[in-house]
């Protein structure tokens, strides 16, 4: 008899999804899918069936698609097939069969739930593929949110067969006699997470026949652990992280006076995809001159006096933006600037808002981030001053330097240090009869 009261207490206990939620069920054919199915079918929940086809397996993925098919017509429910070129896709992207499989799979999961109004995806990891991700999580290296292994809700992702281990689900499908059909690939050592299941748990359960329930009292005090960490890791954030201009200071002296200071600091720049090794060159480097830098895949982070900055490390797509005379909006980066005219000699005191004489533009104007070379005549001064040496003078960090929008006349010469100061060249004077506005919006 499948275990349809555990199934149903699990979910609740879990908050995984509502009655009335309509649930795509990733189904590749094999034992545990198959069961969850049985299981959605059985409770009577809003189900359908997604099937990925990576087209690495020959004639066994096709025998696999065509009895998910089969499954999906047999429990009465909508299903969807994908088709993907695995191997092109991991050629492509650099990435391994597995994680290019992966990949995809997620990438199409989450595309279909959207275009099809569903409120979750369901996945048939089990007690066992939880343990193994712990282990794999150790071997890798990890922080602490990798020793609670496979977490039954995540955003739009729930795992509703977690209670169940391997074995367990085995003798459900023998003794329901479900059909299935088995990946051989499972079978392949050359796979990490094959060769934790296929050599390193046997000889640990030999240590230690009750392996399976001591992972899981284990992994339940990890995730105990990990939320005491994560609440005081919201604390130290509060008190010692602060965001201006869109980046994230921390204050060097608190930096120091964290207690313990590796794992405090790994967590408070985990958010910005900093690894382990760079946060400890990072805490090794706290007293260098300012300007050295330290990346991860999607930020830096910046030694600036007595700050570390987090910053996003902007793609450069657009190096310049053309400004005519009719556009009131203009973009660069995710820089906005906004520009009007008035027939009048107006001015304010305003480093978001540069007044110009209209009779001095040469449209096109062109928006740009700072060059080597870039020099203009701050207002209030009558010599020319380096771009660098102004923003050193004006104590601007290096990520902001690198996101300040210049407006350059048609001429090349610098109108506007947005957000900073005008050219004094350009200023509103008393023969001026037209003034354009142009406004720095987003700060």
């Amino acid at each position: 008899m499948l275990p349809l009261t555990q199934f149903i207490a699990y979910i609740k206990k879990n908050a995984l999804f509502e009655p009335e939620d309509k649930i795509l069920l990733a189904v590749s054919g094999g034992k545990d899918s198959v069961l969850m199915a049985q299981l959605f079918k059985l409770a009577g929940f809003h189900f359908s069936i997604a099937h990925c086809n990576f087209n690495l397996r020959g004639d066994e993925s096709r025998r696999d698609e065509s009895f998910v098919k089969l499954l999906a017509a047999d429990l009465e429910a909508p299903v969807a097939i994908a088709h993907f070129n695995t191997s092109e896709y991991a050629d492509t992207h650099q990435l391994s069969t597995q994680m290019a499989a992966r990949e995809l799979r997620y990438q199409w999961f989450e595309q279909l739930r959207q275009e099809l109004g569903y409120d979750y995806i369901a996945l048939a990891h089990h007690r066992n593929d939880s343990i193994e991700t712990l282990l794999l999580n150790l071997v890798r290296g990890t922080g602490i949110s990798g020793m609670h292994g496979i977490l039954p809700k995540r955003d739009k992702l729930i795992r509703p067969l977690l209670f169940l281990s391997r074995q367990e689900i085995d003798q459900l499908i023998d003794e329901d006699n479900i059909s299935f059909v088995e990946d051989s690939s499972n079978e392949s050592s050359k796979y990490a997470r094959n060769r934790i299941r296929l050599t390193v748990m046997p000889q640990l359960q030999e240590l230690n026949p009750k392996l399976e329930q001591t992972f899981v009292e284990n992994m339940e005090r990890f995730a105990e652990t990990e939320e005491l960490v994560q609440r005081i890791v919201a604390e130290t954030r509060q008190a010692i992280m602060y965001v201006e201009h869109g980046d994230c200071h921390l204050q060097i002296a608190k930096i120091k006076e964290l207690k313990p200071q590796k794992l405090l600091l790994f967590e408070l720049l985990k958010p910005f995809n900093f690894s382990a090794h760079v946060v400890n060159r990072i805490l090794a480097s706290l007293d260098k001159q300012s300007g050295t830098s330290f990346y991860s895949s999607s930020h830096r982070a910046t030694i600036d006096r007595e700050t570390l900055i987090i910053s996003p490390v902007e793609k450069k797509n657009e190096e310049h933006c053309l400004v005519h005379p009719q556009d009131s909006h203009s973009w660069i980066g995710s820089q906005e600037i906004a520009l009007s005219y008035v027939e009048a000699r107006v001015y304010e005191t305003n480093p978001n808002k540069a007044y110009v004489d209209v009779a001095q533009l040469i449209f096109p104007l062109i928006l740009r981030f700072r060059q080597d070379g870039d020099r203009f005549m701050p207002l209030g001064m009558r010599q020319f001053k380096k771009l660098s040496d102004f923003l050193i003078d004006e104590k601007v960090p290096l990520p902001q330097k690198e996101r300040i929008p210049l407006l350059i006349n048609g001429n090349g010469e610098i109108i506007w240090v947005a957000g900073l100061r005008q050219d004094n060249r350009y200023k509103v004077n008393a023969t001026t009869k037209k003034v354009a506005i142009f406004e720095l919006l987003n700060q």
